[in-house]
């Protein structure tokens, strides 16, 4: 199973026949720039490529009228003028001979991509296409979008695959009303969107694009319309979004498919979003995004006006779907008041619909028209000069993009796997290596004493293949990797791998002991090191980096942790190696260690160690290799909800750790 890209030349045909400064910026160079630049980074080559077919018109009326498709197929047939004046009759508009054509091939495409999923013949994958669709609505035009290629898509998958629950996830900078529309009484499709609002300021200037906007009906809680009210949100901003309202819910969900609507006109430089969001960052999202459904994710291009930043961006976005690490996030991981306020009004907005946020106590909802705490900034025209220097920070932050493509190309191995007993290797994943190296005696040794647990051959012959696979990670010939060790000696390895990677390159490194497994009271708190322990007695802090907090119980308590504690901390903290011990009856169930496995490659740039215990079930070191490779984590089942004690125990840990770790933030400070 791989990644499909699917595409055609012929979605290049239509473009704009008359001057129209609003319109020009949809253009056939969003393809060809995006297809070639996958091209030059290999990318296109590692995909099962699919041409494009057109969507038949009983396909198309799964979501829009017969008048309306008729409407576009008579378009085929007129000159200029006529299509000028009839595109005069839409909202950011523009008609063309090819335009029937091309937006048929851009709905085929999404749903040949779903069909491609959906069967098996591939894992995830991306639809380059144009013209774009989250704005179309059932019986009109809008913003560009003829055909609503995602909302098609997830009626095909309904209908023809029998699904029951489908995600789409909207990170184009406008508000997909054409979705919401369609979905905003079906309990079936869950809607995230995001999009610049500027209260209302921000085309489509829609007073249902708020947050307090949530679906009706028995739709109630299934649209979540996530408003930025202010240009300029970054990595950090984004990043917040989805560990704080997007994926509490998704799981709460447990989506069959996710669909994104993939606009990248969210990302840095772009004319019409004005946004920091460096291209890098959508990798993160994709990643998080493949935790779900099984891995069944499904990207279906949308906006982006920005050529180079679009390319790049696509680029990423592929890269994730691959399986590769993702770049490590550039810039400070700390989320603007802006958009703290946004995370605080919508949550609070989801709350009574969704245990997932009850249990994490969301706060009141502000008024819609309540002004954001750092104040609403005029927008920004082309010719202003803060935009100028916007486009020339996207030019630069391009520019490093590509340096660190070439100084951190993808590892020759991707995950390996040092097991004290070779032969259980044949059960690994394919292209996961199973590594026999080890460090020189001697020099294990050196770095075992004095510690007595270590003293015995066998505990120094796992401690040997540890700090072997340690140093190749480090070295980047390796990405991530998996390590057993001898029960008696998890803790004793565990403090000897830490102490290794600090003095061997490591800047930052952050620990998540699992199980009895204490922080050595010798080691140095000089802000390089964070250690975080999942099975401590009670939820302690002895300092901002010490942090301990009891085994949650319950599925709805291990994601809270999961994703309020555990990665907003990660991504605080930005290290450049994750260590994951599971210590002896650490507690953890297969699948919950390998979603935690999963979720830690992002903040790191996919350098992750996982220490496990040899004694663990025998397929914990395959499941934990398959994540770290790219693979979807296994389900963790029915979602239950966290219980009292859990919930009480992330609301005493946030307030005293917020003040250091950023992302910890759902709210504007008062």
């Amino acid at each position: 199973m791989g990644t499909a890209l699917v595409y055609h030349e012929d979605m290049t045909a239509a473009r704009l026949l008359w001057d129209d400064p609003e319109c020009e910026i949809e253009c056939p160079e969003r393809l060809t720039t995006a297809l070639e630049r996958l091209q030059q980074q290999g990318l296109e080559q590692r995909c099962l490529r699919l041409a494009a077919r057109e969507a038949s018109e009983a396909e198309l009326g799964l979501v829009h009228s017969p008048e309306y498709v008729a409407l576009l197929r008579g378009t085929q047939a007129l000159g200029t003028g006529e299509l000028q004046a009839l595109s005069k009759q839409y909202d950011a508009v523009y008609l063309h001979p090819s335009t029937f054509h091309c937006a048929r091939l851009a709905a085929g495409a999404a749903l040949q991509l779903v069909d491609a999923v959906l069967t098996g013949a591939v894992r995830n994958g991306l639809a380059l296409v144009r013209p774009p669709g989250h704005h179309s609505q059932r019986a009109t035009a809008n913003g560009f979008c003829m055909f609503n290629n995602v909302a098609i898509a997830a009626k095909h998958a309904q209908q023809q695959h029998r699904l029951c629950r489908v995600l789409i996830v909207d990170w184009d900078v406008h508000h997909g009303q054409g979705i919401q529309y369609i979905f905003e009484d079906d309990p079936s499709v869950l809607y995230f969107s995001w999009h610049r609002y500027e209260h209302g300021h921000f085309w489509p200037h829609l007073r249902e694009s708020d947050a307090d906007v949530v679906g009706r009906g028995r739709g109630l809680g299934f649209t979540v319309n996530l408003p930025w009210n202010q240009v300029g949100m970054g990595n950090a901003d984004y990043v917040a979004a989805f560990l704080h309202v997007l994926l509490p819910l998704a799981f709460e969900f447990d989506p069959e498919l996710v669909l994104v609507s993939a606009g990248f006109d969210s990302a840095i430089g772009d004319p019409e979003g004005q946004m920091l969001a460096t291209p890098e960052c959508f990798a993160h999202l994709t990643q998080l995004l493949q935790v779900l459904a099984g891995g069944r994710v499904c990207a279906v291009l949308e906006g982006g006006y920005h050529l180079e930043s679009l390319s790049q961006s696509v680029c990423m976005t592929v890269r994730a779907l691959l399986g590769d690490p993702a770049l490590p996030l550039s810039g400070p991981m700390e989320p603007h008041g802006s958009a703290l306020e946004s995370l605080q009004r919508v949550r609070a907005a989801q709350a009574p619909h969704w245990v997932s946020l009850q249990q994490q106590g969301a706060a009141p909802v502000l008024s819609p028209g309540t002004p954001c705490p750092e104040g609403r900034p005029s927008p920004l025209p082309p010719g202003e000069p803060k935009f100028k220097a916007a486009v020339t920070q996207a030019a630069d932050a391009l520019s490093l993009l590509l340096d660190q493509l070439h100084l951190h190309p993808t590892p020759p191995v991707r995950v390996a796997v040092a097991l004290t007993v070779p032969d259980t290797g044949r059960a690994l994943p394919p292209g996961v290596l199973c590594e026999e190296g080890s460090l020189p005696r001697e020099e294990t040794q050196a770095w075992a004493r004095p510690r007595e647990a270590l003293a015995q051959d066998e505990a120094l012959t796992a401690l040997g293949k540890v700090l072997y696979l340690l140093d190749r990670i480090l070295d980047g010939q390796v990405s991530s990797g998996v390590a057993a060790t001898l029960a008696s000696a998890a803790a004793a390895t565990l403090d000897v791998a830490v102490r290794y990677g600090l003095s061997h390159g490591a800047q930052r490194l952050l620990c998540v002991a699992v199980g009895q497994l204490d922080r050595p009271p010798d080691l140095t708190d000089d802000g390089r090191n964070l250690w975080l322990n999942i099975g401590g007695k009670e939820a302690t802090a002895p300092s901002t980096f010490h942090v301990s907090v009891p085994l949650p119980v319950t599925t709805g308590g291990f994601l809270s942790f999961a994703l309020a504690l555990v990665l907003p901390l990660a991504y605080s903290f930005q290290p450049d190696l994750v260590l994951v011990a599971l210590g002896p009856a650490h507690g953890l169930r297969d699948p919950q260690a390998a979603l935690l496995a999963a979720l830690l490659r992002g903040p790191a740039g996919g350098r992750v160690l996982a220490l496990v215990d040899e004694e663990s079930t025998p397929q914990l070191a395959t499941v934990l290799a398959s994540v770290l490779n790219g693979e979807a984590p296994p389900s963790l089942g029915p979602f239950s909800m966290a219980t009292p004690e859990d919930a009480q125990a992330l609301m005493y840990l946030r307030p005293r750790l917020e003040p250091r770790w950023k992302m910890l933030q759902v709210a504007a400070p008062p």
